[in-house]
């Protein structure tokens, strides 16, 4: 997957049983999502630093000193800034600001770091399929600042100058989750599946949205299908293990989540599958 579902989409955690057997409403599930790793402000490295890149082609800018500034970003954020900072200062263009403003996203400013690429799209005269993959970089670290509505609005910028771009589609969909918007976002789920079926990631956030539309049914097909594509997915596997609970099957959800952390111990969604196992475990009167 392009980049870890939960993380974006927020904690989504079990219903449990009421003491009437109702099923207990899910807390917040669309909740601001946590902001994923960045390296801190005084320019050492994180163990994962989370950026919205590669910027793979189509790019922004071609040359030697853009590819030297992009290659510093994952080992040395501060550095990156530094020299972007002055290419700039001496005419660097689109490239320097691009780099720069993936310096800012990697030393934990995504805030700033999103508002310099949504500009930089917007007035750039590059290609209009290099100016959507920045909206779309933007889109991104507007979710990293937990700006679900700034990043709804970049992807939408992204969509209208690359609309059959199925990434761009799933992350305007998970901006949209993110919002609570959740039939926006299975349209545009439903269109992203139409440009590649077998987008599993697709699939379990529109899962995710057909549950909090209370379509079980729906959302058990998408969460299937997922698993039929890729039955070692962590962040399906936790989905499923919801579903699995709210229709009264605990040891299925159980084992469902054990496999989503022993498939990837330290992803968000091993982190969620052990939150949900510890609310099963603590029972109806957990509260």
């Amino acid at each position: 997957m392009r980049r870890h579902l939960l993380a974006m989409i927020g904690l989504v955690l079990l219903a449990l049983p009421c003491a009437d057997g109702a099923l207990a409403a899910d807390p917040d599930p669309m909740a601001a999502p946590p902001a994923p790793t960045a390296s801190p402000a005084d320019g050492t490295a994180a163990t994962e630093p989370v950026l919205p890149v590669p910027p793979v082609p189509p790019r922004i800018a071609e040359g030697a000193d853009y590819e030297k500034c992009l290659a510093m970003l994952s080992d040395d954020p501060s550095g990156a800034y530094v020299f972007a900072d002055a290419w700039i200062a001496t005419g660097g263009g689109d490239g320097a600001v691009h780099c720069e403003a993936l310096a800012q996203i990697a030393l934990g400013n995504p805030e700033q770091g999103a508002a310099m690429l949504q500009k930089l799209a917007a007035g750039s005269s590059a290609a209009a399929l290099a100016r959507a993959s920045i909206f779309g970089q933007a889109e991104e670290a507007w979710m990293m600042a937990s700006q679900p509505d700034r990043a709804y609005d970049a992807a939408t910028q992204a969509l209208a100058l690359n609309p059959d771009n199925a990434d761009l589609l799933i992350e305007r969909g998970t901006t949209a989750i993110a919002m609570g918007r959740f039939m926006d976002a299975i349209d545009d789920l439903n269109r992203a599946l139409e440009l590649d079926p077998h987008r599993e990631d697709a699939l379990v956030l529109r899962g995710s949205a057909w549950r909090n539309e209370d379509k079980i049914e729906q959302a058990q097909a998408d969460i299937d299908h997922a698993i039929d594509i890729d039955p070692d997915d962590p962040e399906a596997l936790l989905e499923r293990g919801i579903l699995r609970q709210r229709k009264g099957d605990p040891a299925g959800a159980q084992a469902d989540w054990e496999r989503a952390i022993t498939l990837d111990p330290d992803s968000v969604a091993a982190d969620l599958a052990q939150q949900n196992l510890a609310l099963l475990e603590a029972g109806p009167d957990r509260q």
